[in-house]
């Protein structure tokens, strides 16, 4: 037994009850998919072949989504909300792509999108070894983390020279494993279609998150190599009737982050502390947004994508707070950690290895809320980086600081085998709008001064006795990042061009940046490595007791999960599990939200109002996974994840399949729509269908 099986085997974490009683649980990695489960509940177990090809046909979209090949010509299908930062970025004033929609019928017509990578896992590697290499037993947690990062940083450089691939090493069981995943990555990706927003998107805010709903979520992309489609050995062929009530139905994507073995301190720190305090943040730059799009038609084209992302964070977010605000689950998780703490407990010998861990976590959650609002408006990611020229001009600052230094010791997003995706996105081509910056920069810059104090030192130097409007009128007007001629002229000039530029935004990325990179290390050393040195101890200490396997928390790489196809009883109301076109047009109400495109309207009488349109399953996932297709015990495509009802959001601490449900876009509907709807015979006839091969 290799060292990675026997910890597979002796440290999984058990996060609930009994597996088996939860047996639809698990967004499992694919080479430790549990075929037993899936046989014990729904007698079929997939072969290695039937893994490896839908692995191989599955994609992940960097910013932040999943796809699939649905043709062997590089067609890949996601969510429309997956693609709509490109969609948003080829539009103008003249050609509103997401309001009206786009399809390119030839190649020709298709649309390059301007900052794009999707990647495709092509091995798995158990790393673990190698990356403790550096580790030594006398090291305390931040060391070791420093090591580990060092270790990472390596092996990524060395397996891009030598297989010309990207490579990530990915931490699971907070550093039990550590695994390498190779991926091809494309970075020419072209439009191919895309429905209008207001079927894409049918039912608006107030409909996101709830079930039943009448979603064309989709849209389709070419993928290029040499200026040619990419011949795509492995892609989903499609099932348009196969699925029923009851079905296992498999979910193949990237969930971005889970915490389901966080510890009830780890939970009273996300919402006592971060979730109302970003939920604030959000909700004021809505209303300043909405003040924004008041400004007119183009205002409102401008500020759409963000303000989409944001009211989609916000609901998010509230649904996993109403989840750790839920006696229940709060209860659950407490109870549980209770009887685990009493056993440690009565065992010296564990008591010794293990009993400090909940209080270490504890004391780094209290040591985090005292910088946690600094971190995330100047590092974290959401503040000063949603502003897009701050963070080019971040980029451009430490860029040529950081690959100075030797490759391990350099921040992760600058480590060699991730300078290709950075400089891709920092010559982006991608339009800026001035007035939009300078929106977005006023208001992170208020939070600052409100988080920090007016008389922090740091809050004067960038305001200079300005308000924070003026401040960000001065610095966006100062400055000539927009231009990717100016990017490349600073990046080619190195260092001492970045130093001597007087670029505003520029001069504003240098003034905070010892601060940011403070609390950044801070994080790393306090919270971060505490995180993960006493996370391994729990797993380990869960199996003393316990005596489990189960998956990692989802780390936005490729997972699978199983689940059956059902419907649910919601306050007494049966909720069926499929919804038709029928159920679209009685929705159709002819004013925002519930409008449909005209062409909808005027097709009415020609499309099949049975087809099923929308339909739920118990498969588990979370955000990341939007995109991600939905595939039978065939391996054939039924339908393409795009959301969770609002009783799925607290999934994310604790399973449940009472009436959590994922939502999808049922196969049929998207063809009806392509046929009848569009015409768009060009995608069509890349789709192979099962039972035409």
């Amino acid at each position: 037994m290799t060292r990675r099986s026997l910890f597979v085997w002796c440290v999984m974490v058990l996060i609930v009850g009994v597996l088996a009683s939860r047996a639809d649980e698990g967004m499992w990695t694919f080479n430790d998919f549990p075929k037993h489960l899936v046989e014990q509940r729904y007698g079929f177990a997939p072969s290695d072949a039937w893994l490896q090809h839908i692995r191989l046909s599955s994609v992940r979209f960097n910013n932040g989504g999943s796809g699939s090949f649905v043709s062997s010509h590089g067609l890949v299908m996601t969510n429309h909300h997956v693609g709509l930062n490109c969609v948003q970025e080829l539009s103008s004033p003249e050609k509103d792509y997401v309001a009206n929609g786009f399809y390119a019928p030839t190649r020709e017509q298709e649309a390059k999108c301007p900052n794009l990578e999707l990647n495709v896992v092509m091995g798995i590697e158990d790393v673990t070894d190698a990356v403790n290499a550096g580790v030594t037993p006398e090291m305390d947690a931040a060391a070791r983390n420093t090591a580990q990062r060092g270790g990472r940083a390596r092996l990524e450089k060395e397996c891009a020279e030598k297989t010309g691939l990207r490579c990530d090493v990915v931490v699971l069981y907070e550093g039990g494993i550590f695994s390498l995943y190779r991926y091809k990555k494309y970075t020419d990706v072209r439009l191919v279609f895309a429905p209008e927003s207001e079927v894409a998107f049918f039912g608006g805010d107030p409909d996101n998150f709830t079930y039943p709903r009448y979603c064309l979520d989709v849209a389709f992309f070419h993928v290029y190599e040499n200026d040619q489609p990419v011949q795509a050995e492995h892609y989903l062929t499609w099932n348009l009737k196969g699925i029923s009530d009851g079905e296992v139905v498999f979910v193949s994507g990237n969930p971005g982050s889970s915490g389901r073995q966080l510890t009830l301190a780890q939970l009273e720190f996300l919402r006592d502390t971060s979730y109302p305090w970003l939920l604030k943040v959000l909700k004021a730059r809505l209303a300043v947004l909405g003040d924004y799009s008041s400004g007119g038609p183009e205002e409102a084209r401008i500020a759409r994508d963000t303000i989409f992302s944001y009211e989609n964070a916000v609901k998010a977010i509230t649904g996993e707070l109403s989840g750790l605000q839920d006696p229940e689950l709060m209860d659950q998780k407490e109870a549980g950690e209770r009887q685990l703490r009493a056993k440690i407990a009565a065992d010296p010998e564990k008591e010794t290895k293990y009993g400090s861990v909940w209080e270490a976590l504890a004391e780094s959650r209290k040591n985090y809320a005292n910088f946690y609002r600094a971190y995330q408006l100047l590092e974290g990611g959401v503040g000063l980086e949603q502003v897009r020229l701050f963070e080019i001009a971040r980029t451009l600052v430490r860029l040529p600081a950081e690959t100075a230094k030797p490759n391990e010791e350099r921040l992760r997003e600058y480590r060699e085998s991730n300078l290709d995706s950075l400089k891709q996105d920092l010559f982006s081509e991608a339009p800026i709008y001035d007035s939009f910056q300078e929106t977005m920069l006023a208001q992170v810059l208020m939070e600052m001064r409100d988080a920090f104090g007016a008389g922090d030192a740091l809050v004067e130097r960038v305001l200079q006795g300005r308000s924070p409007a003026a401040a960000a009128a001065a610095y966006v007007e100062a400055s000539s990042l927009q231009s990717v001629e100016v990017r490349r002229a600073l990046v080619e000039g190195g260092r001492e061009a970045v130093a001597s530029s007087e670029d505003a935004l520029i001069a504003l990325a240098r003034l905070v940046d010892e601060r940011a990179r403070e609390l950044r290390k801070r994080r790393q050393d306090e919270v971060q490595a505490v995180d993960r040195q006493n996370g391994l101890l729990l797993a380990q200490a869960l199996f003393a007791t316990r005596g489990t396997t189960t998956y990692p928390e989802a780390t936005f790489t490729l997972r699978l999960s199983f689940g059956a196809v059902r419907g649910y009883t919601e306050e007494g109301r049966p909720r069926r599990w499929y919804t038709t076109f029928h159920g679209l047009f009685e929705r159709h109400a002819g004013i925002p939200p519930y409008q449909l495109p005209q062409r909808w309207v005027e097709k009415k009488g020609a499309l099949n109002l049975d087809t099923p349109f929308n339909f739920v399953s118990t498969n588990d996932i979370i955000g990341g996974n939007s995109g991600s297709p939905v595939v039978n015990q065939r391996g054939e495509l039924v339908g393409i994840i795009f959301d969770g009802n609002i009783q799925q959001l607290p999934n994310r601490f604790l399973y449940s399949d009472r009436v959590a449900r994922s939502v999808s876009v049922h196969a049929a509907g998207i063809v009806e729509a392509l046929r009848t709807v569009y015409a768009a015979e060009a995608v069509l006839q890349e789709l192979t269908f099962a039972g035409s091969e």
